[in-house]
């Protein structure tokens, strides 16, 4: 379900309740945030860590207006998972900067080889960045956002229990979560209510 400007609090409540919000969020998040490999970790989102995001962007900008929190929400409401999708934000990590910028020449094309697979059927592949493009010529993006689509057969097993794998099968990164703990997994599960 999508936020609506009755889901946020106001600038002046936020102030008051950030720092329990955030204590919650970022609790929420840890079983969220998932590595795959030692340089990506994916952080899939949901309506809380996208809340959080919203509010984060109100609070920073000073945004009071209606039209302003509206446009907020446009901007990051698609990334909430709509139950039969899961929707993660993929960190593509390398701390030295010389290093990250050989590497994202490397990883061009990365985000379109991130998979989820549901036990007993096949890789879904990502459908990257849909909100605009972030790879150029040269060279991916340290972030990208990423859909992954899954049938009905997949959401109905994966809420029976089956378990779930996540991986990325580019020419110079493969590697994979196979599968995920049981904490990750049932957090993943609930996006697809």
């Amino acid at each position: 379900m999508k936020l609506q400007p009755a889901d946020l609090f106001g600038l002046e409540q936020y102030a008051k309740a950030r720092k329990d919000f955030r204590s919650r969020v970022i609790a929420h998040k840890k079983v969220r945030a998932i590595p795959v490999g030692p340089h990506t970790t994916w952080c899939f989102e949901d309506r809380l860590t996208v809340q959080y995001q919203v509010q984060e962007m109100l609070r920073v900008e000073r945004i009071f207006e209606p039209e302003g929190i509206e446009e907020e929400l446009a901007a990051y409401n698609p990334l909430i998972p709509d139950g039969s999708n899961w929707k993660a934000t993929l960190l593509i990590e390398f701390p030295d900067a010389e290093e990250r910028r050989r590497e994202l020449a490397r990883l061009k094309g990365v985000e379109a080889r991130c998979w989820a697979q549901v036990a007993g059927h096949a890789r879904v592949y990502a459908i990257a960045d849909e909100d605009l493009e972030r790879e150029n010529e040269h060279k991916t993006s340290a972030v990208h956002f990423l859909r992954l689509e899954l049938t009905p057969a997949m959401v109905a097993d994966a809420k029976g229990g089956a378990a779930i794998s996540l991986g990325v099968d580019h020419a110079h990164y493969a590697h994979a979560v196979d599968p995920l703990a049981a904490a990750q997994r049932d957090a993943l599960v609930k996006d697809l209510d």
